[in-house]
C-alpha cells in the first residue's frame, strides 16, 4: 500500500491552498483517511480526519478555514487550506488506516511522503 501526496507549496497569508493523497496497492478497504503536519522543531498533530462514511474531525486551530474530503472510489482523500496563516507552515502528511487484502478486519496505518506548505507573511 502507497500513499502518494500531491499539492502543497508556497502561499501568502490569507491565501488558500490545496492538497491531495491518492493510496493505492493491495487495498481492502480504507477506514480513516486525514492529515497531520509536522512544523520544524514540533511534533506530528492531527489536522483533519474524514471516515469512510464521511464523518470529520478537525483540530481546533483549523476549524472553519480548513475542509477535509476523500472520494472512497479513487482512494483520495483531499484537503483544502483557506485563510492560510505563517503559523499553518509545515509539512503535510497524509494518512489511511487501511485494511489490506488478506488481512480480515485487521488495520494498519499508512502514510504518505509529506508535501511542505509554507505561509509568507
Amino acid at each position: 500500500v502507497q500513499l502518494q501526496a500531491s499539492g502543497g507549496g508556497l502561499v501568502q497569508a490569507g491565501g488558500s491552498l490545496s492538497v491531495s493523497c491518492a493510496a493505492s496497492g493491495s487495498i481492502y478497504s480504507i477506514n480513516v483517511m486525514g492529515w497531520y503536519r509536522q512544523a520544524p522543531g514540533e511534533q506530528r498533530d492531527l489536522v483533519a480526519t474524514i471516515t469512510s462514511g464521511g464523518s470529520t474531525n478537525y483540530a481546533d486551530s483549523v476549524k472553519g478555514r480548513f475542509t477535509v474530503s476523500r472520494d472512497n472510489a479513487k482512494k483520495t482523500v483531499y484537503l483544502q487550506m483557506n485563510s492560510l496563516k505563517p503559523e499553518d507552515t509545515a509539512v503535510y502528511y497524509c494518512y489511511a488506516e487501511v485494511s489490506p487484502r488478506g488481512w480480515g478486519r485487521r488495520t494498519r496505518d499508512y502514510w504518505g511522503q509529506g508535501t511542505l506548505v509554507t505561509v509568507s507573511s
